[in-house]
């Protein structure tokens, strides 16, 4: 009986792990009678991260520690799209920040904030019509864009304004 519950297990990993694409994984692993299911979450670099307030402290800025200067706390230059699932526009710019992210990995971070979800985080950046789009070098000051631009827009802004001032 142990030996077909470890076979399981093997089968259902190597199912699971040939599944690559997931963003979670479940596998179940069984003791005795009772059965164990764990999940592991992956960050899929390739696609933009959504940020809560919490998150946003951590990997853009503190605000709270530092509400009068801009203390940039990531280790990439990183671009924030400001979104609502109601935004027509909104939907518009998010294949292309999929796109970017996809571009840019590992030179740039891309993250979402829910403005429906994140109110304190579109309080805090004064967000009034949205899409907003939030360009933060490593060192500097961040810039806003509003409104739906197109892909050689934003390819154009991280080109000129993350990029190169990554470089000096």
């Amino acid at each position: 009986m142990k030996k077909i519950g470890i076979f399981s297990f093997i089968l259902i990993a190597t199912i699971l792990i040939g599944c690559g694409n997931s963003s979670e994984t479940k596998a179940q692993t069984t003791e005795g009678n009772s059965k164990k299911e764990v999940v592991v979450e992956k960050q899929d670099s390739s696609k933009p991260e959504k940020l809560t307030r919490e998150t946003f402290l951590k990997k853009v800025m503190d605000y709270e520690k530092n509400p009068t200067e801009w203390v940039f706390e990531g280790d990439l230059p990183c671009v924030i799209d400001f979104y609502a699932d109601w935004c027509k526009p909104c939907k518009m710019v998010a294949p292309i920040m999929d796109e970017l992210a996809k571009k840019y990995e590992g030179k740039i971070n891309i993250y979402k904030v829910d403005t429906q979800n994140e109110k304190e985080l579109a309080q805090a950046f004064m967000i009034r019509s949205i899409p907003a789009v939030l360009f933060c070098p490593k060192e500097g000051k961040p810039m806003m864009q509003t409104g739906a631009l197109s892909k050689e827009t934003y390819i154009k802004i991280i080109e000129d304004n993350l990029l190169k001032s990554q470089e000096k």
